[in-house]
């Protein structure tokens, strides 16, 4: 059984991502988006270009906290599962993470967004457990390798309107 990674939140996240369960490269550096070919941290520089995002093994916790002070928070669907490799497909057993502290931790929480399906899929259970505060939920496309069937460009647009929506956007 493999276990995922703590929520990289605070008490200002106002937008929360949600994957899936992090990929063997990830689990390895224990860091959210951690294979050098996800374009997660990418997709964030080109939305928020004014801050030169640091890149490199030691640069995580000044990412991470660059993040949290936009009103962004990382965390996964899963808790545990069983995996061979990275991909989706292959999550066996999984348990869900519990959401239902997640307000009192996240007060100013406004929306989950889902990077990629296997996380959408589970949208009900995470809306369930915030059922009373109203949040809202975005399925967007996975920043992950394995999606090559959106281009860059592609998954920037759609990830930017739901930053703009929330105003998370860097102002020209």
């Amino acid at each position: 059984m493999l276990n995922g990674l703590a929520p990289l939140v605070s008490s200002t996240t106002r937008l929360l991502v949600l994957g899936s369960f992090p990929g063997v490269a990830s689990l390895a550096v224990q860091q959210y988006y951690g294979h050098p070919r996800n374009a997660f941290w990418k997709i964030l520089q080109a939305i928020w270009p004014s801050c030169a995002l640091p890149m490199g093994d030691d640069s995580y916790k000044i990412r991470s906290d660059w993040l949290r002070g936009k009103g962004l928070g990382l965390w996964d669907v899963y808790a545990a599962c069983e995996r061979e490799g990275s991909l989706d497909s292959q999550i066996r057993q999984p348990v869900l993470n519990d959401f239902a502290n997640l307000k009192r931790t996240c007060p100013a929480l406004q929306a989950i967004a889902h990077n990629g399906g296997e996380s959408f899929r589970h949208a009900r259970h995470v809306s369930d457990a915030l059922a009373s505060v109203g949040v809202a939920f975005h399925k967007l496309p996975s920043t992950s390798p394995a999606h090559a069937s959106w281009s860059f460009d592609r998954k920037l647009a759609a990830w930017r309107e739901v930053f703009e929506h929330y105003e998370l956007i860097d102002k020209p």
